[in-house]
């Protein structure tokens, strides 16, 4: 590469400032120099990789979800019919009942027809005023998983194939 300064060709040249240019001149030439440019560090701009941290593993256990979200409990399935039967039991009307309970005639008309699943609070409020039980404990059904293993279904457990 040329020395930028007296055009000679140099082979261990280096960048230096010249009268606040910076360019490259020969060993001959670097005694002109104000002052000599360090290299700089290589640049990426990329940021940095964050760092990992450790995950603790724990074993796989069996684990009951509504327990375990103060769910021991679940609205019965003919609810909608329950609730219909119990107020027209009483002689209330949609309207009735739904003064009763601080709801709209609207609200009672959907959740009879089970159109809408009535909040927590609105099933105390019925089972209050229609003497009527709409929640059941929640029964345990069998996963087929025995205590202590670790594996559970798979996709094949569930395909059915024809031989």
């Amino acid at each position: 590469m040329p020395c930028e300064l007296c055009g000679r060709e140099c082979k261990g040249g280096k960048e230096a400032i010249i009268d606040g240019a910076k360019m490259f001149v020969c060993p001959d030439c670097i005694k002109y120099a104000e002052g000599v440019v360090q290299p700089e560090p290589v640049r990426t701009n990329s940021p940095p990789l964050p760092q990992r941290i450790p995950v603790k593993r724990t074993q796989n256990r069996e684990r009951d979800i509504y327990k375990d979200r103060g769910m021991e409990r679940e609205l019965v399935t003919n609810w909608n019919h329950l609730i219909e039967q119990a107020r027209k039991k009483k002689g209330l009307t949609r309207e009735e009942l739904g003064f009763k309970i601080g709801e709209r005639t609207v609200t009672i008309a959907k959740v009879e027809n089970g159109d809408l699943r009535p909040s927590d609070q609105t099933i105390a409020k019925l089972e209050k005023e229609l003497g009527i039980h709409l929640m059941e404990e929640v029964k345990e059904v069998p996963t087929g998983l025995q205590k202590g293993t670790q594996t559970g279904f798979t996709l094949g457990d569930f395909i059915k194939t024809d031989k």
